[in-house]
Order: C-alpha cells, then sequence, then structure tokens
C-alpha cells in the first residue's frame, strides 16, 4: 500500500463555470476534488473539474476510482458526462450518493440529465462498469481500511457532507451548507472535528450573505467568517476556503484570503492545480502543499 494521503483541486467555483481573464488563478471549473488515500482512489462531486480530471486519467488506465456526489445540483454534476475514462471498458467507477428528497437516487439524477433532449447520448452509453450505491446519510462507507463518514448539511433540495478517516488522518468535505445565524452546525462540527484538512464552503463574505438589498440569507451556502469559525472550534489544523462566487474574481479572492490568514494562519485558498499532501509525523504533522502541473483543456 502507498503511503499517502494527497488532496488535489480539480475545481474549486461554485453556481455555474466561471472561465475568463478575471479567474485565471484561481480557476473557473466547478467543483470536483480528487483524494489518493493509500492506494485508493476518491473523487468527490463531478462538476466541470471532473473533465479535466478525466484527461489526466486516461494516460493512467484501467483506473478503479470511488465517486461521491454532495448532491446533484447542476454545477455538482455537470462534468460527468464529460467524464472520457467512464466511456472506457475496462475502467471501474464505484458512485455513492444519498437518495434525493423526491426518492430520486444518484444514479437516476445522473442519468436523467444525460436524456434527450438535454444531451446527445445516454448514460447507457458508457462503457465502464458503473457500480451505483446508495448511501444512509450517517452510516460509514468503509473502503478498505479508509472509512468515510457522512452528515446532512443545510443546503436547499440536501446536500451531504463527507469525512475521509485513515490511519489517524482525516479530511473533511464541506460543501454547499449554510450556516444558522445562532449557532455552528453540529453535523459540520462533527465532521471537521479535529481533522488536518476541512475544505469549507464561504462563498460569501459576511457583507455580501447579509446585504439588506441582495442578501444571501436561504441560498444555501456559508461565509469565510463562518468558516473560520468552525476551523476554530473544532480544532481543525489546516482551512481550505472553497466554492468561490462566480463573480468573485482573482484580486477579490487574494483580499479574502489574506482576511482569512489574519484569523487563522494556517489556511489556503481553493484553486485549481493545488495539491496537499498530509505527511506521516515526524514531530508532529507535517502538511505541505505543491502545485500541480495545469492540464491544456
Amino acid at each position: 500500500m502507498q503511503n499517502q494521503f494527497t488532496v488535489h483541486f480539480w475545481g474549486v467555483r461554485g453556481s455555474i463555470a466561471s472561465p475568463g481573464a478575471e479567474t485565471v488563478r484561481y480557476g473557473g471549473n466547478t467543483p470536483c476534488v480528487e483524494m489518493r488515500v493509500g492506494d485508493s482512489r476518491l473523487i468527490f462531486d463531478g462538476g466541470t473539474g471532473l473533465r479535466v480530471l478525466g484527461q489526466t486519467l486516461l494516460s493512467q488506465m484501467p483506473v478503479n476510482a470511488h465517486m461521491f456526489f454532495t448532491h446533484s445540483h447542476w454545477d455538482h454534476i455537470q462534468g460527468f458526462p464529460f467524464f472520457v475514462p467512464a466511456f472506457i471498458k475496462g475502467n471501474c467507477f464505484h458512485i455513492y450518493g444519498a437518495v434525493a428528497p423526491n426518492k430520486a437516487t444518484i444514479q437516476q439524477r445522473l442519468n436523467d440529465q444525460m436524456l434527450h433532449p438535454n444531451f446527445p447520448v445516454p448514460l447507457q452509453i458508457m462503457g465502464a462498469d458503473l457500480k451505483f450505491n446508495d448511501i444512509e446519510v450517517g452510516q460509514p462507507v468503509e473502503i478498505g481500511d479508509i472509512k468515510v463518514e457522512s452528515a446532512l448539511l443545510n443546503h436547499p433540495g440536501e446536500a451531504v457532507g463527507y469525512r475521509v478517516n485513515w490511519q489517524g488522518y482525516a479530511a473533511a468535505y464541506v460543501t454547499d451548507t449554510e450556516h444558522y445565524p445562532d449557532r455552528l452546525d453540529d453535523n459540520v462540527l462533527y465532521l471537521a472535528r479535529d481533522a488536518e484538512l476541512l475544505i469549507y464552503d464561504a462563498t460569501y463574505t459576511d457583507e455580501e450573505y447579509y446585504a439588506e438589498r441582495t442578501s444571501k440569507v436561504g441560498w444555501g451556502h456559508s461565509t469565510w467568517q463562518e468558516a473560520v469559525k468552525v476551523a476554530k472550534a473544532a480544532n481543525v489544523k489546516k482551512l481550505v476556503i472553497f466554492h468561490h462566487d462566480p463573480l468573485h474574481n482573482d484580486e477579490f479572492l487574494d483580499r479574502v484570503g489574506e482576511q482569512v490568514a489574519q484569523r487563522f494562519p494556517n489556511s489556503l485558498m481553493a484553486r485549481e492545480g493545488l495539491s496537499l499532501q498530509l505527511l506521516p509525523p515526524h514531530n508532529g504533522l507535517s502538511l505541505e502543499s505543491e502545485e500541480a502541473p495545469q492540464v491544456p483543456a
């Protein structure tokens, strides 16, 4: 087994892909986070960043991976029909998601977005072995010696947050969640507890969220100020600000990153191509980051 726990960001933008000159440094692709844990590959969400990940996997086939979906809003599934490895026989993808409030499974929802007239080819064209799994939120998923925990998040239509546990290390993926006005979310705190890494939905600033005319209350997302509160309360070692608003350009995100770092020094702004490696402890935890090579579109 490989001694690794790495987290790679392929898509970090929320709501809608936003390519352009003003989003070059942080990226415009929607959510997709890859974790390499031991000798297993875990993929979280299938936004447009999944397409880019798919291009890199073509040189690593056959691919066996576990894909976890938080929910099926467009920005989290739009990359799936363009995920080339799923069309190639010999690859295998174990796909996990909770049953939606309308009783639709993750298989039904991924299938429906590829039906005419919305898409030219159906999901059944995909040649890889797709193994769909309906998860029960709160019941861990075991992948060898990896334990993936889940909890319900506060988001319209429901969303699920995940925590990956392996050999005493933990990374929490908590996106598309809205904080409560009077308390921290117990489910979020549970997922984030003592984690080496917390990836958190901080789409807005407090000023945007509470703006009198353009309030974002009820939209299902949180702020970087709340991210800091959660990270401190849960004793998180490193905080990653994630799910950037499409209107937040590189300069805006630079300023947010500076403000976050003032309140929580061990923090980063998620950006495409960023890789974080949770290393075995030597006189304490070592958490290093590196830039991965950019993949041509």
